[in-house]
C-alpha cells in the first residue's frame, strides 16, 4: 500500500519520501502539474480537485503542503494565501478520504509549535491550549479540518513541528548571515527556541505511522529548547565564525519584516514533545550542537 505525500518537494517532505522509499515503501507525491509517472499523483487544492484513485486503500496520507511562512512580507492578501493553502488544501483532502470506499489508516498533518502563541519561559506540552495571534488563529484552523479525518474513520495526527534544521528552510536562509560572522541573536534574544533535527523530524513521522495509540496533536520538538540567544551562540560556533555582540532591535525587525518578525521570530516557545516521550520515542539529537554538526 501506498504512502500519499504533498508537499513532497519541500525539505520535510522530501526527507520523509527519501526515506520512505529507502526502506522499501511506495511514496505517491501530490502535485499540481501533468504526473509524470505513477509515483505522482493530480491535485489542485483551489479547484477542490484530488485523484481519488491514488488515495483509495492507501496505507497513510501525510499532508505537508502550505506556502512557506518567512518568505514573503504578510500582507493582507498573502496572509489570505497562507491560511487558504492550509485550511482549504487540508479540507478538499479529508473530504476526499470521506468519498472512499478504502480509506486510508491515517491521515498526518503538518501544523506547527505557533499553535501556542508567546509562552514566555512556560514550559508546555500537548495539554495546552491554543493561543493568540494570527499564526495560534491558523494552526486552530488548520488542525480543526485535519482532525475531521475521524468522521471518516481515520486516524488524525497533526504535527505542531518547531524550527526544523535541515539544508534548506529557515536555517538555510540563516547560514550566509552567520557565515560572515553576522549572526545576532534577535529581540532580547530570551525567547525560546523549540527545534527538531529534520533526521529526528522523519523518526518522529515514522514513528507515528505505525503507531496507532499516537492521535491528535504531537509537538515535533526536541526535548532541549533553547533560547534564540543561546541558539545564535551555537551556531556561530558550529561554523567557527564569531557573532555580533549587540543584538538586533525588536522594533527593527518588526519594521523590516512587518507581522512575521513579531509573531514568527520574536515569540517565545518552550514546547517539549510529551506524546514522543511517553510513545518511546528515541531521539537521535537531543542536543543543539549535535545537530547543527550533523547538517553542517
Amino acid at each position: 500500500m501506498a504512502i500519499i505525500v504533498s508537499g513532497a518537494s519541500g525539505l520535510l517532505g522530501s526527507a520523509l519520501t527519501e526515506k520512505l522509499r529507502a526502506g522499501g515503501r511506495e511514496v505517491v507525491r501530490l502535485v499540481r502539474r501533468q504526473p509524470q509517472g505513477p509515483d505522482e499523483a493530480f491535485w489542485q487544492p483551489a479547484e477542490q480537485v484530488v485523484d481519488l484513485a491514488a488515495l483509495e486503500g492507501a496505507e497513510a496520507v501525510v499532508h505537508l503542503a502550505g506556502a512557506p511562512i518567512g518568505d514573503k512580507r504578510w500582507s493582507a492578501a498573502y496572509k489570505r494565501e497562507l491560511v487558504g493553502s492550509r485550511v482549504e488544501g487540508t479540507r478538499v483532502l479529508v473530504d476526499a478520504l470521506g468519498r472512499l470506499s478504502r480509506p486510508p489508516e491515517v491521515f498526518v498533518c503538518a501544523s506547527g509549535v505557533d499553535f501556542y502563541g508567546d509562552t514566555g519561559d512556560l514550559v508546555v506540552d500537548e495539554t495546552r491550549g491554543r493561543g493568540t495571534g494570527f499564526l495560534a488563529d491558523l494552526c486552530g484552523l488548520w488542525e480543526g479540518e485535519a482532525g475531521r479525518a475521524e468522521e471518516h474513520g481515520v486516524r488524525a495526527v497533526q504535527l505542531r513541528t518547531g524550527l526544523a534544521l535541515g539544508r534548506g528552510g529557515a536555517l538555510g536562509r540563516m547560514l550566509p548571515i552567520f557565515r560572515m560572522g553576522l549572526g545576532a541573536p534577535l529581540g532580547s534574544g530570551k525567547q525560546y527556541w523549540s527545534w527538531i533535527s529534520v533526521d529526528d523530524w522523519v523518526g518522529a513521522v515514522l514513528h507515528i505511522l505505525k503507531n496507532q495509540d499516537i492521535v491528535g496533536p504531537v509537538n515535533l520538538t526536541s526535548p532541549s529548547p533553547v533560547t534564540n540567544a543561546e541558539f545564535t551562540r551555537t551556531l556561530g560556533k558550529a561554523l567557527r565564525k564569531g557573532t555580533m555582540p549587540v543584538p538586533v532591535p525588536g522594533f527593527a525587525l518588526s519594521a523590516g519584516l512587518g507581522e512575521f518578525a513579531r509573531e514568527g521570530l520574536l515569540p517565545s516557545h518552550r514546547v517539549l514533545p510529551g506524546k514522543l516521550t511517553a510513545g518511546d520515542y528515541s531521539f537521535t539529537h537531543t542536543s543543539l550542537d549535535a545537530a547543527l554538526s550533523a547538517v553542517l
